[in-house]
């Protein structure tokens, strides 16, 4: 599938030139910084350099003293305090942050992953239920609550508190909880909107800490399960993001918790390497999602806050269980997804909308973000559960997904979600009359530009400019994410030295050494991942373009600069 090229406009020539000389680095790298709106030495001093002196005060959060001041009289009245999150990462690292931190000072205190089958996402009744059960006095709700508005009624009625603890969008109207910490309140004065659910549960748990005059180094115990969870939400790692996130990632990679050092051995990643935000996207996340996915998140929370390696193993070597059982149905899945397309009309189509009730509920989204990748249109993948037709959304980029489905609203029992995922549930019945009106409104709203994926390029790069003091001061610019992704750079007339060859166990990547008319006697070891069909195109002698990240390739103990090549571009 043909990609379209976006590249970035360069910074204001002056600013880059002068950050150029300040910082003494060539003008790409200064580009890439004003680009990112690092305009000036001090604010370079700070990307460059994060800091926990740089962390907002707590206390600026809307609710955060009624909250604080909630939490402590339940500590003094000895009340049973339940900590409860969603079942996702951002949901259980939450949820381990907040009850392993308060379970060091505190010990009547429990906690509830809700099951995603029998009562799905947030808050539930049948939560509340068990909190009645146990004599629960306060529920601390996390990454999720915010629109629970009749289920916070419920519990109140039922003599039960909620302080929330969230970071998605509120509705028109606030639960009537306690105390309602987020950051994305309309009334919030909070310097930073863009926390993961983990992330405002740590801030709720640093103002506490200052109220009782508990070290803040306690609560750095637990930074790498905020990084985590930054990462494996997609939050955009900028501002107060990147400061948690560059100091949970050295944690996790110097001395992480028991949990988390558990899953990090079990996922491959080497001893000594650096771990960056890719690590826990692709290897560490999906084992704890795995754990709500294919059986109960909680099983997650049990490992994550386990003190016992023994045990953290035997929870781990389950959670790795269910990842590899989670890999065999996403995969056949996916398949059987594609050959309805290939088979029905879908494929003349500007959406994708498919319903097969013996899916697994639990990767529906999964495969909608793969179906994106074979066909890129929005996609809603549906399966039963309960009764119901119930599934995810995934969005391609520019288009608002959640608009679209919206539109479709009077025929849903519920959805949730943002521009680019959402959640949705149906009658069967009205499945047929959901995929036609969602067809109809993304075929009117879209762009032609939409259907055609993006490869967004921040500047041209060249080889001669390419070396190592340009590397060691681009890694600098980590950890990478949203908001500051890897810089993708493009390279004209390179052509392939004679050597390419296509690898992997079905021959679906490239493995180059390629030179540029630039610097026409060096060449650089490339791979070009899942592109082997264009081997033809490139090893015929003739010139291309590519767009490419740098990274680092090691090899026999032995460790060299290596593009990674994100699209190639040949004339035909």
């Amino acid at each position: 599938m043909d990609k379209y090229w976006k590249i970035r406009e360069n910074g204001d020539s002056e600013i880059v030139n002068r950050l150029s000389e300040e910082l003494n680095i060539n003008h790409v790298l200064s580009n890439l910084l004003v680009q990112r709106g690092i305009v000036t030495f001090d604010l370079a001093k700070a990307f460059f350099r994060p800091s926990l002196d740089d962390l907002h005060d707590p206390f600026l959060m809307k609710d955060m003293e009624v909250a604080v001041n909630r939490l402590q009289s339940a500590i003094e009245n000895n009340e049973h305090i339940l900590v409860y999150g969603d079942y996702d990462v951002d949901g259980t690292t939450s949820v381990s942050l907040v009850y392993s931190f308060l379970k060091k000072f505190y010990n009547n205190i429990d906690y509830y992953i809700p099951d995603r089958y029998s009562e799905g996402y947030g808050v539930s009744i049948k939560g509340i239920d068990y909190a009645v059960s146990k004599k629960i006095g306060l529920i601390i709700a996390l990454d999720c609550g915010i629109k629970a508005n009749e289920k916070i009624d419920y519990a109140a009625k039922n003599g039960v508190d909620f302080i929330i603890c969230d970071h998605h969008t509120p509705g028109a109207y606030l639960p009537q909880a306690v105390a309602v910490l987020d950051p994305k309140r309309s009334d919030c004065e909070y310097p930073y909107k863009e926390l993961s659910g983990c992330g405002v549960g740590f801030k709720f748990m640093h103002a506490w800490a200052i109220k009782s005059s508990i070290a803040f180094t306690e609560l750095l115990d637990h930074i790498d399960l905020v990084a985590v969870s930054i990462a494996s939400d997609i939050v955009p790692i900028t501002d107060e993001n990147r400061i948690l996130t560059y100091f949970g990632l050295k944690k996790l990679e110097e001395n992480p918790g028991i949990g988390l050092k558990t899953i990090k051995d079990k996922s491959g990643i080497e001893i000594g390497k650096s771990i960056a935000v890719e690590d826990v996207v692709f290897k560490i996340g999906p084992r704890i999602n795995a754990a709500g996915r294919m059986d109960s998140g909680k099983q997650a929370v049990d490992l994550l806050i386990s003190g016992s390696e023994k045990e953290a193993r035997l929870l781990c070597d389950r959670l790795n269980v269910h990842n590899q059982t989670r890999r065999n149905i996403d995969k056949n899945i996916t398949e059987e997804a594609i050959n309805e397309i290939k088979q029905q009309s879908h494929r003349y189509k500007n959406s994708t909308v498919l319903y097969n009730p013996k899916w697994h509920k639990g990767v529906v989204g999964i495969v909608a973000s793969r179906l994106i990748e074979s066909y890129y249109r929005p996609t809603v993948v549906l399966t039963e559960s309960n009764g119901f037709a119930t599934g995810s959304a995934r969005s391609v980029n520019g288009f608002d997904l959640y608009e679209a489905i919206n539109a479709c609203s009077d025929l849903l029992e519920s959805f949730g979600g943002h521009m680019y995922a959402a959640g949705l549930t149906m009658k069967p019945e009205n499945v047929q009359k959901f995929k036609d009106r969602f067809e109809n409104i993304v075929t009117e709203k879209i762009t032609s530009d939409q259907l055609i994926p993006q490869v967004e390029i921040d500047t041209e790069l060249n080889f001669n400019e390419i070396n190592d003091k340009f590397y060691k001061i681009l890694k600098q610019f980590a950890p990478f994410g949203p908001g500051n992704m890897n810089p993708v750079f493009f390279a004209e007339n390179v052509v392939d030295n004679g050597t390419g060859r296509c690898v992997g166990p079905e021959r679906e990547h490239l493995k180059l050494s390629l030179l540029q008319e630039s610097d026409p006697f060096r060449s650089i070891n490339a791979i070009a991942f899942g592109q082997g069909k264009k081997f033809n195109r490139v090893t015929n002698g003739k010139a291309f373009d590519i767009a490419y990240t740098l990274i680092e390739n090691t090899f026999r103990g032995q460790t060299t600069l290596q593009l990674n090549v994100r699209d190639i571009k040949v004339d035909n």
